[in-house]
């Protein structure tokens, strides 16, 4: 069987969750199937996957045309494969045409939906509706699409009510255990501020309004004097974003110590000995299909705190492996919860709990490992992948 792969994101070019899916998913169905990887972006040596830029003459148009610009580009160079897959809107376009053209099924992964992230016009303007346009018409004719979340299949089918439930399969994230492991790097934390003898909270993610960074800055002022806060952040989505969270931190910094910001991307070794040494990692998430940098987390042994929406039930085992906080969020697709203040306070608490008891975190970050470990492994992914492919193609 040969699979045509298109992604936005593939190594090394990689700033989300969806970007890490791909690639591992990528590297497990390569040992029993032919994977060809269809990626945006500069050239990249690796066999059998090929990168593709924006025509030039798009160069100065909106960043939605570019896009679909990008994927005509895609389309036209594949030929002789069973199947097309494709990895959100960015490369849904490309995966429904190649269907059409070559009388080929079309799988997609939902990874995020349009509908529910509102707060991307600020990034695309007009071509936010492009976006979702583009996002309908894929999902509505795809041959199946992939949920990695029951979170995520339920909002897919509230989104898009005339997609067949049949079609929509559950398929988890997933995280390489033996990549992402506990790592002692008492050098690394010095160069950065982190003491590991204070309890921590962590956080790790793009500046972007589904990620919840903004209400985690408000409660972190309600934390204990001694608990550092450690942002790896960075990727903002506008401008906007970007200058509220800078005030934020300036405010915390302004009332306590221990507030350490890293704007750039970390090697994994690096982010993995910030995640040992974290008493938790927090996932403030108002939008989270699954939520990969939760796996990575818990694969380092760190206790989880996370928001109680989207599929991080699904991944956080409530009293098990971390704590969940309990949020009420509006209907009208951005996340905003109904009560900011209450969700606050609640992630406050909750965070309080868990620094002031490091057994219990430790417990909760043994726990968390050995379930990412049993529960979250790219084989068993693949192997579910490949059935369905299977099933597609017969």
């Amino acid at each position: 069987m040969r699979v045509e792969m298109i992604t936005k994101e593939y190594p090394p070019e990689i700033y989300g969750g969806a970007g890490v899916h791909v690639a591992e998913l990528v590297t497990a169905l390569r040992q029993n199937i032919d994977v060809r990887v269809r990626a945006f972006g500069s050239p990249r040596e690796e066999a059998g996957t090929f990168s593709y830029q924006a025509p030039s003459e798009l160069a100065s148009a909106n960043a939605a045309l570019q896009t679909l610009g990008t994927d005509l580009e895609i389309v036209a160079a594949i030929s002789d494969a069973d199947l097309v897959h494709s990895h959100t809107w960015y490369a849904n376009f490309a995966g429904h045409l190649a269907s059409q053209l070559h009388g080929i099924p079309h799988v997609l992964t939902a990874h995020s939906l349009e509908p529910l992230r509102p707060w991307k016009a600020e990034q695309l303007g007009g071509g936010y509706a492009v976006s979702s346009g583009i996002e309908k018409l894929a999902y509505e004719n795809a041959a199946a699409v992939i949920a990695v979340s029951a979170g995520m299949r339920e909002d897919i089918l509230r989104s898009y009510p005339s997609v067949d439930p049949a079609r929509v399969r559950v398929i988890h994230n997933g995280i390489d255990v033996e990549r992402w492991r506990p790592v002692q790097n008492p050098a690394f934390l010095e160069s950065v501020g982190m003491d590991p003898a204070r309890p921590s909270v962590v956080f790790v993610g793009r500046i972007t309004r589904q990620k919840g960074l903004p209400y985690l800055l408000q409660a972190a002022r309600l934390l204990p004097p001694d608990v550092q806060l450690i942002l790896c952040a960075g990727a903002p989505d506008t401008p906007e974003i970007m200058a509220e969270v800078q005030e934020g931190v300036r405010l915390l910094q302004q009332t306590r110590e221990g507030v350490i910001w890293i704007d750039r991307m970390l090697p994994r070794d690096e982010l993995s000995a910030i995640l040992t040494a974290a008493t938790t990692f927090v996932c403030p998430s108002v939008y989270e299909p699954l939520g990969i940098v939760n796996l990575e987390a818990m694969a380092c042994g760190a206790a989880v705190v996370g928001t109680a929406t989207g599929g991080i039930p699904e991944v956080v085992d409530d009293g098990v492996t971390g704590r969940l906080v309990p949020i009420e969020q509006l209907q009208d697709g951005t996340g905003t919860p109904v009560d900011p203040e209450r969700y606050v306070a609640d992630l406050a608490s909750v965070l309080t709990e868990v620094t002031s008891d490091p057994e219990q975190a430790r417990a909760y970050g043994a726990a968390g490992r050995e379930r990412a470990r049993d529960e979250f492994s790219w084989d068993a992914i693949a192997d579910t992948t490949r059935a369905l492919y299977a099933e597609l193609t017969a």
